[in-house]
């Protein structure tokens, strides 16, 4: 069974913050399975975004991990306006959608990604 969104989402900002990092919630979607989309801010001009893995890569979770991640754009950071934009056609496309953005200099995601 699958962890709630809004509560892995409130893991997620709590271990964020306690590593030190800024994390908020910008956006709350549907609680029980609302899908999540994570902004990480370099805080020097160069952003990435995660959302859910395709059902087909996250078919099989190892164990230990509730969701997998996915970068949703091609080169390895883009321009927070570009994300943003994005951001704002995930939305139009799933009024559900989780938003969290983290600021974090070093850029890691500290997500489970599929591969």
């Amino acid at each position: 069974m699958r962890l709630r969104s809004d509560i892995w989402v409130a893991a997620y900002l709590r271990r964020r913050n306690a590593e030190g990092s800024v994390a908020v919630l910008r956006r709350r979607g549907a609680a029980e399975a609302g899908a999540i989309a994570v902004k990480i801010d370099r805080l020097d001009g160069r952003a990435a975004l995660y959302g859910p893995a395709p059902q087909a890569l996250a078919a099989e979770l190892p164990p230990g991990v509730d969701r997998l991640f996915t970068r949703m754009h091609a080169p390895e950071w883009i321009d927070p306006i570009d994300a943003e934009a994005r951001l704002g056609r995930e939305v139009r496309f799933d009024p559900d959608l989780w938003i969290v953005e983290v600021e974090d200099r070093s850029g890691e995601p500290q997500l489970d990604l599929a591969r």
